[in-house]
């Protein structure tokens, strides 16, 4: 049986008759007569009492008139909730962030959650190591990391530019210095990331050509954790700049240059290549964009330059 037979046979019962019921649906009585007993050749039941002319139902056709209705009343539903879908009434957007690429997105958040309050929006907290798998498995539509994904069917689109920032306490000798030079944090105890990182692995690199040690005493498990041990007088650490925005405006931290350790860093928005993104994902990009353009650097909206794999064009954003 299909909806259509359904349909019919429910204005039949609601007409009181065949012929009322085939000018409602504008069609011939003997059409209407015809797929009522298609319906009932199929199901192998009789429907209708044929010595009453007004559409007398029999148990069966008692029985299958509850399922009709509630059928064609979930058919409504999610018509409906299809055209809420895409006027933006409703729907769900789940993204993976870490600690750090988390705070880029609160500006983000906060305009999207403006403009589409209905939307409901889960980011989960994920390893920057995991988050392209999650967004290539499906598990999330988006993520944000710091490093090009090898995953070929990902595509990227950088939002932000940020800046690596060595911090020290208001306290510290060198937070009376504009800059110091890398060699001077040669005997000086940082304080670092307990997860191995891209970021890790280049300040060490940069050590090791200055000829510079490198004493990381304390590591932490956390940003949060490590920007109030270095507060607390304890050493002094390399954070991404975005994480201390804050503390340094209320002179919690004090921010020194470093030439050596000018270190700039892409935060991208990664989703899969071939995916149809959803109503609500495009949404959230639109607002990523017109951020970019409201407030120009450290903001951006720039498409990776690499080409689509050849057997699966890139959606349309």
């Amino acid at each position: 049986m299909d909806i259509s037979q359904l349909e019919t046979f429910l204005a039949v019962i609601e007409e009181r008759g065949f012929s009322r019921a085939a000018s409602r649906l504008r069609r011939t009585q003997p059409a209407v007569s015809h797929t009522i007993r298609r319906l009932e050749d199929e199901i192998g039941e009789v429907l209708f009492e044929r010595a009453s002319r007004e559409g007398t139902l029999t148990a069966a056709g008692e029985l299958l008139r509850e399922y009709a209705e509630r059928l064609l009343k979930l058919r409504g539903e999610a018509s409906a909730a299809l055209r809420e879908l895409r006027s933006l009434e409703r729907g769900h957007l789940q993204m993976a962030a870490n600690e750090y690429t988390c705070l880029y997105l609160l500006p983000v958040l906060d305009r999207f959650r403006r403009q589409f309050p209905q939307i409901g929006v889960m980011v989960q907290r994920t390893l920057a190591s995991r988050i392209p798998e999650h967004v290539a498995g499906r598990n999330v539509e988006l993520g944000i990391v710091t490093f090009p994904s090898e995953e070929p069917q990902l595509r990227s689109i950088s939002v932000y530019t940020d800046s690596v920032a060595f911090i020290v306490a208001p306290n510290h000798p060198f937070a009376r210095r504009r800059k110091v030079a890398i060699r001077d944090l040669g005997s000086e105890d940082f304080i670092a990331h307990n997860v191995a990182s891209p970021l890790r692995r280049r300040v060490i690199a940069l050590f090791q050509q200055h000829k510079t040690p490198l004493n990381i005493k304390f590591e932490m498990p956390s940003l949060e954790a490590i920007k109030r041990f270095v507060a607390m007088g304890n050493g002094v650490a390399l954070v991404p700049g975005l994480t201390v925005r804050d503390e340094l405006a209320r002179g919690e931290l004090v921010q020194v240059q470093v030439p050596e350790l000018r270190i700039d860093r892409q935060l991208l928005l990664i989703h899969r290549r071939t995916a149809t993104l959803s109503h609500a994902a495009q949404a959230f990009l639109k607002c990523v964009k017109a951020i970019a353009a409201e407030n120009g650097a450290p903001f951006s909206f720039r498409r990776d330059a690499r080409p689509a794999p050849s057997h699966s064009p890139a959606p349309d954003l």
